[in-house]
């Protein structure tokens, strides 16, 4: 058997509330033989919290089977000093780097959640502070750039629009640590030991999940849950080689693909 990434936010779940058929699902997989990771941008909470959180739904996996970006960053900012605009509850994901509030190497942009302790970490004061370490010579790094995110209330805008503003202003380019990058792609195969062509990545955003797997040569399942929108689809010009009703759908669709 093949090996397949599952997204979270919009394929699992939506604010916390389980896709239909999503447990279910995740065991006829692994029944079946597949090997899993489980991958998110998410940046609102610890990877404990969210494989917690997971496993409330019914949905079952061990810490180490999901994949975030705070990880991702702290591999990538081990040692340096950073400026991180993110949310307290993902701080202990990044061990080994040095947060400061001035004279950083780097800058690091987390995302949003519904919460007003998000317009605490986006305070003006705090983009501030960030454009003036930019300006001062420190790298911009992000933990995605998501432009948007569905939740149970509808559309709110994500982190995405920060670092685009920040990019213009201090004429910088951010490295995105998250979803799309390669990197974190090659990390999620490296893990399940897996050629890319013989590995499927499911999700519900054209740009972060599906393009971002056909870029590093995945083959793609797209489903109609959380941020999918037909006439986006259209517009992208992406074609994910299944569009599926939701994950309850995915085994047996890949039976009678196989």
């Amino acid at each position: 058997m093949g090996a397949i990434l599952l997204d979270v936010d919009g394929v699992l779940h939506v604010s916390g509330a389980p896709i239909a058929g999503a447990p279910v699902a995740v065991d006829r997989l692994r029944r079946d033989g597949h090997r899993l990771r489980f991958v998110t941008n998410n940046t609102t909470r610890s990877r404990g919290q969210l494989a917690s959180e997971l496993r409330s739904m019914g949905i079952q996996l061990d810490d180490d089977e999901l994949q975030t970006t705070p990880r991702a960053a702290a591999r990538a900012l081990q040692g340096k000093r950073v400026l991180a605009l993110t949310m307290p509850a993902i701080v202990p994901d990044l061990e080994g780097v040095e947060l400061v509030g001035d004279q950083a190497e780097a800058v690091l942009i987390g995302g949003a959640d519904e919460t007003a302790e998000t317009n605490q970490v986006f305070s003006y004061m705090n983009l501030g502070r960030a454009f003036a370490e930019l300006d001062a010579g420190a790298d911009l790094y992000c933990l995605h750039k998501n432009r948007w995110w569905q939740t149970s209330r509808g559309p709110l805008l994500d982190a995405g629009a920060f670092v685009i503003g920040l990019e213009y202003a201090a004429r910088v380019e951010a490295t995105v640590l998250g979803k799309p990058s390669p990197a974190y792609f090659e990390a999620a195969l490296a893990t399940l030991d897996a050629d890319a062509d013989r590995t499927w990545m499911v999700g519900d955003d054209f740009e972060a999940d599906i393009a971002g797997a056909q870029q590093f040569g995945l083959k793609t399942a797209l489903v109609r849950t959380g941020k999918f929108r037909p006439d986006l689809l259209e517009a992208s010009g992406i074609r994910p080689d299944a569009i599926l009703n939701s994950i309850a759908d995915l085994p047996e669709w890949l039976d009678g693909a196989r």
